[in-house]
């Protein structure tokens, strides 16, 4: 029983992660609009989000012939600076420029450059979930901001069928996932079951072969889990209870991919489209829709198989977002974008 509680905790955890990258993500798209953050001049271009996607096959194949060829430290490196980066465009709108040397807010940039010296000091569970929380928020609405609502669904639609391909057919998202968590970087959430967990002291989890340990200490530290583009890989015991396990790990991806849309729908409304909460309807249960995908993935997870995270979430959240568009009276041509092209 205590065990199920843990689990239930960690599903809570994750769910509050989610909640923290897409409210933030929320609240950040007008102050890095002020800010001129927006990357492109035109975002309903969906050509925006074929251009992502190919930088995202580049960066794949770019990490998996690092980890083959045993550069895989310059790649934590690399992550690690776009943690921080990414962390000082939200401390920039957000902390004022009390003290400012050749235009930069020195308040900002220290705090952005602790938060990537933390991870590569001390990249414990915590600290990687907190910077990776950040690092989702700043992404989802950067590209909310720079891509509207069609780019947004082509993005999570053609993501969505790549994570399933990837995990199902080819495989190459377990050899991608296995890598990244040698690195110990904000690509992947870990998520503690037992209040003790570690997850420096920890094996470090490889989900693309069967336990091969027999040491019982050790053995439980491993559990499925999501790779940055969205799949839920299996642990060290393929067949171990989930239950047993001492933590689950979720790719960033998961969150930040689905909150684009989020951002994007919230961002790109109408005055006029019903809101709750401030939050224009259409983007609040893009929300809830995505928090259905999640629910169902989990359950999948816990049940010790591996699963492609995205077609779940991003279907979850497009169908979401399509009813709430609907229900705000919005015809599904200006809710798909293709008013322009009609």
């Amino acid at each position: 029983m205590e065990r199920r509680w843990r689990i239930l905790g960690g599903c809570g955890l994750i769910a509050g992660i989610f909640l923290f990258v897409q409210l933030g993500a929320l609240a950040l798209v007008q102050p890095f609009e002020s800010a001129g953050y927006q990357a492109v001049e035109d975002p309903s271009d969906p050509t925006n989000s074929l251009m992502y996607i190919g930088a995202i096959l580049v960066a794949t194949a770019v990490m998996l012939l690092a980890f083959r060829y045993d550069v895989d430290q310059f790649i934590r490196g690399l992550i690690v600076f776009s943690s921080a980066w990414l962390s000082l465009y939200v401390f920039q709108v957000l902390v004022p420029p009390v003290f400012t040397y050749a235009g930069i807010n020195v308040v900002a940039a220290l705090l952005a450059l602790g938060l990537g010296t933390a991870l590569l000091v001390y990249p414990e569970w915590y600290v990687i979930d907190g910077a990776g929380a950040v690092m989702g928020a700043a992404a989802a609405g950067l590209f909310g901001i720079s891509f509207g609502v069609l780019p947004a669904l082509v993005l999570l639609t053609v993501l969505a069928v790549y994570d399933a391909v990837s995990v199902y057919g080819t495989e190459h998202m377990l050899t991608l996932a296995s890598g990244v968590m040698d690195l110990r970087v904000p690509v992947v959430l870990v998520i503690p079951m037992t209040l003790s967990y570690s997850y420096l002291d920890a094996t470090t989890p490889n989900p693309t072969t069967e336990d091969e340990t027999s040491d019982d200490s050790t053995a439980d530290d491993t559990t499925e889990g999501a790779t940055g583009t969205g799949e839920a890989d299996e642990g060290d015991d393929v067949h171990a209870d989930p239950l047993e396990r001492d933590a689950l790990f979720i790719g960033l991806g998961d969150a930040i991919i689905p909150s684009i849309l989020v951002a994007s729908a919230a961002f790109f409304a109408s005055s006029d489209v019903l809101s709750v909460f401030g939050v224009p309807l259409p983007a609040l249960t893009a929300m809830i829709g995505s928090y259905v995908g999640l629910t169902i993935l989990l359950w999948m997870v816990l049940k010790g198989r591996a699963h492609a995270g995205l077609p779940l979430l991003n279907g979850g959240t497009i169908a979401g977002y399509i009813v709430g568009a609907l229900a705000a009276g919005i015809s599904l041509v200006d809710a798909f974008g293709l008013g322009p092209y009609l």
